[in-house]
């Protein structure tokens, strides 16, 4: 075994040797993997190697997709001892709401390249005459998704690497890591002897987490039991190797053909995990004891579909653990604060669908130092610090499992785990009548049920099913109180990173395309680029002091936003990050009544004169003080009010009291999300992200290009001096509720683009989206077509913001 290597691969299963090829493919052969058993012995061996591309992310169908040609170019090297079958998939639907979802995942899925097309039961039996045509109400066929032997198709690329100059050493086991003073990893540490090194991947599947805590990273993944069940093949109905794939998430069940025979697995209701603490070391290609009574339930609504079932005999059930992310997704990338580290992990049930993806993006990050694609939504520099409590984790991983065939609707919420994180004003919104949902372990109202005892909204969609929804009304009756009157909503959830020290200027510059040195209490709306001109964070910067700034971030992005400032912080410089978001309480207060709320509650000067927009500044509010800032995501006049957690009561009462005399009104996330698409306010991860730039977004006037070089001024320039293609736009429609983004935008029935976000304007009246659109389709009065549920529906291009566009409110 080598004693050094540019890079080492903990881990041989299909990640570990998919990165293993890709960086030897692209000329960096200084490589070792390192796997404690044989290669396969974790999660892979036991893999059912279904692939799809039958994605609603663009970033997921991208990894896909490219699996799948990866999977043909090899197969055409190889022929078919790959064990690679392009047999084609049909996605069953047997609920009618199933269809209707269905049918918004197609038009999603079109937007972003994929074929896949909405077929009729009766063609559906045409593809698969095994099945019974009961119940059946329709079907989604993608003809070039299949399935892979998983220890072919790794042993291959461990072959392949292996020809190009890596080695690759089995019944090795990692037993630490050595990172220097300035965080930097040197070597690994082996039974078998010590290997130096500036670069580890962590691609040790359920061991990933092991492995991460011998640097100090929290890897935040939890081994579920799954189940499949082979059978012999039923004798005169032998299934042909081009067999479909079929899925009926509605029963909870997927099979394929398996030499002849049926091979059939299923997504239980109660998931049980294994070993969530730490997979034992030596737990190498094992399995865990058959759980019958998990797996019946669901083979027996397998059998209604299925009804040759009756006549198969059973092999075996194999139940293997696979590890799962509290979101589902994967687990990628560098981590923040450490240099050489990155992670290759999560597969979980779309390990080997992504294989190839997966080891091309961790490649990029090595060799070129970004990824080709927007990976924010399995970055693993999304995990919060709130996710090293293991039981809150277990549950959320449980849940991901549990519903990844149940049909979710886009405003249900989890449920399982909760609650974990509470503002203080926690007790006065239950008082309220509060109907809290959850975002990044928080509790945040979606809107109040005056009159009502306060609850946690679950699967509560299923109650109006693909219809008007059942909160409409009152979300309604919030959002004009916010535009017309005066209204509360508790923003404590919202992140707070404090950057301070004598180099945090400096810092900050460097990463904001805004000019932050400001005077103090000066705001500044800006944005974080990666090289490529990509939007990583989007972010509200407020200067405490000389030395003292404050990056106010969305709820579920402090920890993506604080890992990319750690990642750019330089050793040796003065400044310190620190995320500050669970020591402060935060009321926001807006409405054109604002002001003569908070006259009534302070002895301060809060005129526009004295307190202009985008200012922040020191205030008293019965006696505590309160740092406010001027600014507000609803486009109404406004203030952020941060205080101490233990004042936080005091000053809610306080502010109620006064406000009564102007029917003050507290309101929730759902009314917020609908004032804000009205003012053409963009949420990052759907309007924005890492594949976005400000320029065609709309955010040039938060560019000041008078700044010395900030990261990705230089493609920006380029961006600028080419000209631009497209930009984002707003469209009006009538979806009859109908519009939650992704879906498919037509132009004389070619497909333009997706929509990025939507949500219905209550104050405009209207259904909006916000789109990328080329300029000569950008001109308010456009007429496009939105695919909505299987329709079109006409939707016109109008000017943003819709509300208030001169934004006379918000600096009045």
């Amino acid at each position: 075994m080598r004693d050094q290597a540019k890079v080492v691969i903990i881990g041989g299963g299909v990640f570990g040797t998919s990165v293993a090829y890709h960086l030897a493919k692209a000329g960096c052969t200084d490589i070792v993997l390192l796997d404690k058993g044989e290669l396969t012995s974790g999660t892979t061996f036991h893999s059912v190697g279904l692939v799809s591309q039958f994605r609603t992310s663009p970033s997921l169908m991208k990894i896909m997709n490219y699996t799948i040609k990866l999977f043909n170019e090899l197969k055409k090297e190889v022929g078919d001892n790959l064990g690679w079958h392009t047999v084609g998939s049909l996605r069953l639907a047997s609920s009618k709401d199933r269809l209707k979802s269905l049918r918004r995942e197609v038009s999603r899925a079109r937007a972003i390249g994929i074929e896949a097309q909405v077929i009729t039961p009766s063609e559906a039996l045409e593809i698969a005459p095994f099945m019974s045509g009961e119940g059946l109400h329709g079907a989604v066929w993608v003809p070039d998704d299949g399935h892979i032997d998983p220890s072919s198709i790794t042993y291959e690329l461990a072959r392949q690497a292996k020809r190009l100059g890596a080695q690759i050493n089995t019944g090795v086991r990692v037993t630490d890591i050595k990172v220097d003073s300035k965080g930097q990893v040197t070597k690994v540490i082996t039974d078998k002897g010590d290997i130096h090194t500036e670069c580890v991947v962590n691609a040790a599947g359920e061991w990933a987490p092991r492995i991460g805590a011998m640097v100090g990273v929290n890897i935040p993944m939890v081994p579920l039991m799954h189940q499949y069940l082979t059978t012999k093949p039923i004798p005169g109905h032998e299934l042909p190797p081009k067999t479909p794939v079929i899925r009926d998430p509605d029963k909870l069940f997927y099979c394929r053909e398996d030499v002849g025979s049926f091979l059939i697995g299923a997504f239980e209701t109660n998931p049980k995990q294994w070993s969530a603490k730490a997979v034992p070391w030596e737990f190498n290609q094992q399995l865990l004891p058959a759980e019958w009574d998990l797996f019946e339930p669901v083979m027996e609504m397998a059998m209604e579909r299925l009804p040759i079932l009756e006549q198969a005999e059973v092999i075996e059930l194999i139940n293997g653990p696979d590890a799962f992310t509290p979101d589902g997704h994967y687990a990628l990338g560098p981590v923040p604060g450490l240099k050489g580290f990155l992670v290759a992990a999560g597969g979980s049930i779309n390990g080997i669908a992504g294989a190839g993806g997966v080891g091309k993006l961790i490649c990029e990050w090595i060799l070129e130092g970004e990824p080709s694609i927007d990976t924010h939504e399995m970055n693993v520099r999304r995990f919060g610090p709130h996710l090293k409590n293991l039981d809150y984790v277990t549950q959320h991983c449980r849940e991901v499992y549990r519903n990844y065939y149940h049909l979710h609707f886009p405003n249900d919420e989890n449920v399982w785990g909760r609650p974990l994180r509470t503002s203080p004003f926690y007790p006065r919104l239950k008082e309220s009548g509060a109907v809290f949902g959850e975002k990044n372990g928080w509790e945040r109202v979606n809107y109040f049920e005056p009159g009502k005892s306060w609850r946690q909204a679950g699967y509560d969609q299923k109650n109006w099913g693909w219809g008007k929804p059942d909160f409409f009304d009152q979300v309604k009756t919030e959002a004009l109180a916010a535009r017309q009157n005066v209204a509360v909503l508790d923003m404590t959830s919202f992140g707070k990173i404090d950057v301070m020290g004598k180099d945090a200027l400096d810092l900050l510059q460097m990463l904001a395309i805004s000019n932050v040195d400001r005077p103090l209490g000066s705001l500044v709306y800006t944005q974080f680029l990666n090289e490529t001109a990509g939007i990583e964070s989007d972010v509200t910067v407020c200067r405490i002091a000389k030395d003292h700034f404050r990056i106010i971030s969305g709820t579920s992005f402090v920890s993506n936003d604080i890992g990319w400032i750690k990642m750019h912080a330089q050793m040796g410089k003065d400044v310190t990050i620190k995320d500050v978001t669970d020591e402060f309480a935060c009321l926001s207060l807006f409405g054109p009544n604002a002001r003569k709320v908070f006259e009534k509650v302070t002895f301060d000067d809060v005129s526009n004169k004295a307190f202009a927009y985008l200012t922040a500044k020191n205030i008293h509010i019965q006696g505590v003080n309160v740092w406010a800032q001027r600014v507000s995501y609803t486009g109404e006049l406004g203030w952020e009010l941060y205080m101490k957690n233990e004042d936080a009561l005091k000053v809610w009462d306080a502010i109620m009291d006064s406000g009564k005399q102007f029917d003050i009104t507290p309101i929730g996330y759902k009314a917020l999300d609908g004032l804000r698409i009205e003012k053409g306010y963009l949420y990052w991860s759907g309007d924005i992200s890492p594949g976005d730039n400000p320029l065609e977004a709309g955010l040039g006037f938060c560019v000041d290009f008078t700044k010395d070089d900030f990261i990705g001024k230089d493609a920006l320039l380029k961006i600028r001096e080419k000209g631009l293609n497209k930009k984002l736009c707003g469209l009006t429609l009538d979806a009859d509720y109908l519009l939650f983004g992704g879906e498919s935008v037509y132009k004389e029935g070619r497909i333009v683009d997706r929509i990025r976000s939507s949500n219905h304007g209550y104050c405009a009246n209207t259904d909006i989206g916000l789109i990328y659109l080329p300029l000569e389709m950008s001109e308010p009065g456009t007429d496009l077509e939105v695919e909505v549920m299987g329709k079109l529906v006409k939707a016109k291009v109008v000017s943003m913001p819709i509300v208030d566009p001169n934004g006379k409110r918000i600096r009045a």
